[in-house]
C-alpha cells in the first residue's frame, strides 16, 4: 500500500475513477438542467425582469418593508437566544442534581418542552395572550414568538449542557473533590467552563435554529422578514424577487451569527491553551506561595 493510500477503504482503480468522473458529470448536468428549468419557469411568468427588481433600489421600499422585517427578526432572535441560554443552563444543571426528585421534575419539563411543535406553541400562546389581554396588543405576537422559541430552544440547550458536562473526564470531578471544593464551586469553576468550550459548536447550531424559526411568526402576524417579504411581493407583484432578497438576507444573518460564535469559540480555545482561563483543576491551584485562589481554596507550596 502506498503512503498516500487510504487505510479506511480500498483506493479506487482506473476504472472506478472513470466511473466516479462520469457520475460527477451526470450530477452536475442534472443540477444545471434543474437550475435552467427553474429559471425558465420564473422567466415565463415575468418574475425575473428588470421591472420586478426595480423596487429594491428605492429607499421607501426598504424603510417600509425590509428594514422593519429585519429588525423584527433580530429582536425576536436576540431575546429568545438570551432567555433560552439562561433557562437552558439552569435546567441542564438541574438535570445533574444529586436529588432524584429534582432530576425527574427537570427532565419531565425538558422532554415535554422538546416534544411540543414550535408553531403550535406560538399559535396557542398568541390566542391565550389575546384572550386574557396579558400583553399590549402591539406586543402579543412578539411575546408569543419569543416565549415559544425560548421554551423549545431552552429544552434543547439543557440537553446540550447536560451531555457536555457528563462528557468531561471523571478525573476532573474527583480531583476537585480531593481539593475540598463544594459542588457549586466545582461546577462553576472547573466543569462548566470546560464544557462550554466543548458545547459551543452545538450551541452555535441552536442559535441559528432560533434565528431561522423566527420566520414561523409569520403565522401569527408577527412583523418579521418573511412576512414583510410576502407583503412586499403582494404589493409590488414581484413575489419571487422579494423572496430571493429575503433568502439572501436570512443567509447573511445566519452567516454573521455563525462567524461571531465561531470567533468566540476560537478565542476561548486559544485562551484555554494559553492558560488564561480557569478551565481545569490545575487552574484552581495558585502558583507561588500560599494563598487563596478564585474559588476560595487555600493552596500551599510544596
Amino acid at each position: 500500500m502506498s503512503a498516500g493510500a487510504s487505510v479506511l477503504y480500498d483506493a479506487p482503480g482506473p476504472r472506478a475513477r472513470r466511473r466516479h468522473a462520469v457520475y460527477s458529470l451526470l450530477v452536475l448536468a442534472a443540477l444545471v438542467l434543474a437550475g435552467w428549468l427553474v429559471w425558465r419557469a420564473f422567466d415565463d411568468k415575468g418574475q425575473l425582469t428588470a421591472e420586478k427588481w426595480q423596487p429594491f433600489v428605492e429607499a421607501d421600499i426598504w424603510q417600509t418593508y425590509i428594514l422593519p422585517g429585519v429588525r423584527g427578526t433580530l429582536v425576536a432572535a436576540a431575546l429568545s437566544i438570551v432567555f433560552a441560554m439562561v433557562i437552558g443552563m439552569i435546567f441542564g444543571l438541574l438535570r445533574l442534581s444529586d436529588h432524584r426528585s429534582v432530576r425527574w421534575v427537570a427532565g419531565a419539563i425538558v422532554e415535554v418542552a422538546r416534544a411540543i411543535p414550535v408553531l403550535i406553541l406560538m399559535i396557542f400562546l398568541y390566542n391565550w395572550f389575546a384572550k386574557d389581554a396579558l400583553f399590549a396588543s402591539d406586543q402579543l405576537a412578539l411575546a408569543a414568538v419569543v416565549i415559544a422559541l425560548t421554551v423549545y430552544n431552552a429544552s434543547v440547550i439543557a440537553e446540550i449542557v447536560r451531555s457536555g458536562i457528563r462528557s468531561l473526564p471523571y478525573g476532573q470531578t474527583e480531583a476537585a473533590q480531593a481539593l475540598g471544593l463544594r459542588k457549586g464551586q466545582m461546577m462553576w469553576s472547573i466543569l462548566l467552563p470546560q464544557a462550554v468550550t466543548a458545547m459551543l459548536p452545538a450551541l452555535i447550531s441552536q442559535m441559528v435554529v432560533a434565528l431561522k424559526d423566527t420566520a414561523l411568526g409569520y403565522q401569527i402576524t408577527y412583523q418579521e422578514i418573511v412576512r414583510q417579504g410576502q407583503q412586499l411581493g403582494a404589493a409590488e407583484q414581484n413575489t419571487v424577487p422579494a423572496l430571493i432578497v429575503v433568502a439572501v438576507i436570512m443567509i447573511a444573518l445566519n452567516w454573521t451569527l455563525t462567524m461571531l460564535a465561531t470567533r468566540l469559540e476560537r478565542y476561548l480555545r486559544t485562551r484555554r491553551r494559553g492558560g488564561g482561563t480557569v478551565l481545569g483543576v490545575d487552574s484552581v491551584i495558585t502558583d507561588g506561595a500560599a494563598g487563596v485562589n478564585a474559588t476560595g481554596v487555600r493552596s500551599y507550596p510544596d
